[in-house]
């Protein structure tokens, strides 16, 4: 597993954060996996 850091934009904010994944993961799935993360995180 590797550690990316990752940014993005949520409700007009932006967020940082770690996302753990496979060696080799495309880039657009490390993405969704953060926005999902972020989104989880601020819905709860």
């Amino acid at each position: 597993m590797v550690k990316v850091t990752v940014t993005v934009d949520f409700q007009g904010k932006s967020y940082q954060t770690n996302v753990l994944t496979k060696p080799g993961t495309n880039q657009e799935e490390i993405l969704q996996q953060a926005l999902h993360q972020v989104e989880k995180q601020w819905k709860a």
